[in-house]
């Protein structure tokens, strides 16, 4: 299969669970060593440290090494890329048109003031449905739950929406949100899949899912 099927990240995750490049992974070994991956990352292993933090992490950890296997899964028989490739291919036409509402995306970080940073409120407690609105565009973000300062070594999650629509250009949201949380968040999850902290990574990701159609002024081939 391919190498540009797999991002950079997959790879980088495929050589540190299975020992081994995708290009040399045979089906054999990777389920037996599947199993056993599973069985050591499954978050009830995690249960016993009590933190809520420390759960949601491995929980976020297990969901994406799912998926992985899942993609590995397709890659051996013979199907990545068949019934994504059109979609993916649209996703990035030049005329494509994206918008959602209530996109959910949520940060773990360690540094308490990122959530002011993000909202743009310093002086108070952050509560549940602040909304701020994103410059240069109609975008804007809205909090999920009740924030407050927390002190040194803190960490937590954060929880929100994005709501866009056509008219707003995603990579003037993507510049702004990366800008935001570069350095600061751990991991990111957006609509459920984990997605690395890197601009390339978060804009793909963005635009996929919130894919529309091609706009009037684009022909699909």
């Amino acid at each position: 299969m391919p190498s540009n099927h797999w991002t950079e990240a997959e790879k980088d995750a495929i050589q540190k669970y299975y020992g081994q490049p995708i290009e040399s992974l045979r089906p054999e070994d990777f389920h037996k060593t599947r199993k056993k991956i599973l069985a050591k990352y499954h978050p009830d292993n995690f249960e016993k440290f009590e933190d809520e933090t420390i759960r949601e992490m491995a929980t976020d950890r297990f969901q994406s090494i799912e998926q992985l296997n899942k993609k590995i899964e397709l890659h051996f028989a013979g199907k990545l890329g068949i019934s994504n490739t059109t979609d993916r291919d649209r996703a990035f036409h030049p005329d494509a048109q994206y918008a959602f509402d209530k996109l959910k995306i949520e940060l773990i970080t360690s540094d308490k003031d990122l959530k002011y940073h993000l909202f743009g409120t310093f002086y108070r407690w952050l509560v549940y449905g602040d909304k701020f609105k994103i410059p240069d565009t109609t975008a804007s973000i809205i909090i999920d739950e009740d924030h407050q300062g927390s002190s040194i070594g803190y960490r937590e999650t954060i929880r929100m929406y994005l709501t866009f629509d056509t008219k707003d250009s995603v990579e003037t949201i993507v510049d702004w949100l990366y800008g935001k949380i570069a350095g600061r968040a751990s991991s990111l999850l957006i609509h459920g899949d984990v997605v690395e902290v890197d601009y390339d990574a978060i804009l793909r990701s963005i635009k996929q899912t919130t894919f529309l159609q091609i706009g009037p002024g684009g022909a699909e081939e």
